[in-house]
């Protein structure tokens, strides 16, 4: 990302290095914020959207360094598929949440996010946090892991080896047949564990019926390539 040309100002002094930002947030007042503070601070700003969607089509092929994504946005869809779209996009992803959304900050951070900065935040803080992640340095997340880690509601269940092995093969696309083969057990077998994953899910309060729920507890547990996949047997 060239982010190497710098911001002089009325003042005669020199600002943060000029950034190439994109927005995505379901709330136009938040948009439009965003977007006046990103100009008057004298990055380029490229574009203002409401879906990931719509982000990719608005930018087509343009560039941007870094997005800053809302969390939660009207469509539905999910944090993780957000992420990795924005980050195929080549820019670094700025989560902007608001602070009782722990479980889906955890899941960005999980999916790649380079950072998170509360929504309650000065718009300078946010255009500073912006800079940061499009620079490819790393943001204090301090505040965060420590909220997520005191997150008492969430329960992660205790998967055995066998059970984490499946589950990494199955929610990362393989058919179970498959994933079965992969791990030199038979099918049958294979779907017990499965059953047996959806059971503990259940019992901690993390129902996961559909595979896309897999992927998501996955995730959230850090099951998946890429995370923390100790392959310990929990139980």
């Amino acid at each position: 990302m060239d982010v190497s040309k710098t911001i002089e100002r009325e003042d005669g002094g020199a600002s943060t290095a000029s950034v190439r930002v994109a927005v995505v947030d379901d709330h136009e007042a938040v948009r439009l914020g965003l977007k006046a503070a990103f100009l008057d601070e004298g990055h380029d700003f490229v574009l203002a959207a409401g879906t990931v969607a719509e982000l990719v089509e608005g930018l087509d092929g343009r560039e941007v360094d870094v997005v800053v994504l809302d969390l939660s946005l009207g469509d539905g869809s999910l944090v993780t598929e957000n992420v990795k779209v924005a980050q195929g996009l080549g820019a670094a992803v700025l989560v902007h949440s608001i602070a009782d959304r722990v479980t889906l900050v955890r899941e960005a951070l999980a999916a790649g996010a380079a950072g998170v900065i509360p929504k309650a935040s000065s718009m300078r803080t946010v255009i500073t946090a912006a800079a940061t992640v499009a620079r490819g340095e790393v943001l204090n997340n301090l505040e965060w892991a420590t909220a997520i880690d005191a997150d008492r509601d969430f329960a992660k269940a205790q998967l055995g080896r066998r059970e984490r092995e499946i589950l990494h093969l199955y929610a990362s696309g393989l058919p179970l047949k498959l994933a079965a083969e992969k791990l030199g057990i038979g099918y049958s077998t294979a779907r017990e564990y499965l059953d047996r994953i959806r059971v503990k899910y259940v019992e901690v309060g993390r129902p996961a019926p559909t595979k896309v729920d897999l992927l998501r507890r996955a995730v959230e547990d850090g099951i998946l390539p890429g995370l923390d996949a100790d392959g310990g047997d929990a139980r």
